[in-house]
């Protein structure tokens, strides 16, 4: 199952086109929704200040309520833009931004407005895609979760199991432990009062994978196959799996997880180090992972970039709207991309 994602930050509307998705599927559109509105801006005082719907409609793929197998196409209209922000600082490249690079791989005709195809504003068909694919991913008894798992240093509680980052995703602000989750509202609205961003890290599992998939090899590999769909998401600049870095500070008797049969004859492990994944194939324990996701780089703070039409030394001061963190809004961003890598790896 192959997706493509379409348009820009401050163009009429943006979109997904699904090919490979199995028919007869009966596709739980208040669900779809629910997960949309969990990644919706406009909400609260520590997401930028745009609002849209994010309703996504249909355009093929669907007949009488099941899907057709063939193309899956939504769109999601844009209502709420304002491309005059970006007028006045159109050739300057905003440190942090793709803008520079994005000038010469497209010869400077790509669309400046809100990042154009860059922004953030393009996760938002990509969490169609991904609410679609737990579904699939839904009838085969597997499930995705995630939770905050930092921010600016303030660590939320490990996850432990489905249920915990169930009840997570039913918050507005999805940590496990509420009281670090405010320690972490904190420090994002103190960013915001400074004219400033904070980054932080996601932590997630995916339950009910069976042991066996993936393999050693180039395109095949497990942690290879996530690692793909993950950076495809804006703002993720690192991703580990299982203990991920912690295993520099341990020895092998430690880090290893020691295998049991239990009473029903399923082999697992005592710990979980290994985030489900040996040798790039599937071990048959939760696949876990956790991403790093960088500050946003749109800060109202005056720094140092180019004018890349005079090619010149400038200063750029930014207006417009922008979250101080995206890290929350982020989750069931990163919960999309793992459900869609999922699917890869089952050879849906």
């Amino acid at each position: 199952m192959k997706y493509s994602i379409f348009g820009e930050s401050h163009g009429p509307a943006i979109g997904v086109v699904l090919e490979g998705v199995p028919s007869g599927l009966e596709l739980d559109m208040a669900v779809i929704q629910k997960e949309m509105d969990r990644r919706r801006p406009g909400r609260s005082t520590l997401a930028t200040a745009r609002k849209e719907g994010d309703v996504p409609k249909i355009l093929s793929g669907v007949f009488e309520g099941k899907t057709t197998g063939t193309p899956l196409c939504a769109v999601i209209e844009n209502t709420d833009t304002r491309s005059g922000d970006y007028a006045r600082t159109k050739d300057l490249a905003r440190p942090g931004h793709a803008d520079w690079p994005a000038h010469v791989r497209y010869n400077g005709c790509n669309d400046y407005r809100g990042g154009g195809h860059f922004s953030g504003r393009l996760t938002a068909p990509l969490v169609f895609a991904g609410a679609v694919a737990k579904q699939i991913l839904e009838r085969k008894g597997i499930r995705v979760g995630a939770h905050i798992s930092c921010i600016y240093g303030i660590n939320d509680a490990a996850m432990e199991d489905w249920d915990s980052l169930k009840a997570a995703a039913e918050k507005e602000f999805p940590v496990l432990d509420d009281g670090q989750g405010e320690q972490m509202q904190q420090a994002i609205l103190e960013a915001k009062n400074e004219l400033d961003s904070v980054g932080g890290s996601i932590e997630c599992g995916v339950f009910g994978l069976p042991a066996g998939l993936g393999a050693p090899d180039f395109g095949l590999n497990a942690e290879g196959i996530f690692s793909q769909y993950l950076f495809a998401v804006p703002a993720v600049k690192a991703v580990s799996f299982g203990a991920g870095t912690a295993f520099s500070l341990m020895r092998g008797s430690e880090a290893n997880d020691p295998l049991y049969v239990d009473d029903d004859g399923t082999v697992k492990a005592e710990q979980n180090n290994a985030g489900g994944i040996n040798g790039g194939i599937t071990n048959g324990m939760p696949l876990t992972f956790e991403v790093t996701m960088r500050p946003t780089p749109s800060i109202a703070r005056q720094q140092f970039t180019i004018d890349m039409e005079k090619m010149e030394n400038a200063e750029l001061e930014l207006q417009g709207r922008h979250d101080p963190c995206v890290v929350h809004r982020a989750v069931p961003v990163i919960e999309a991309a793992a459900a869609l890598a999922a699917c890869q790896l089952l050879g849906i």
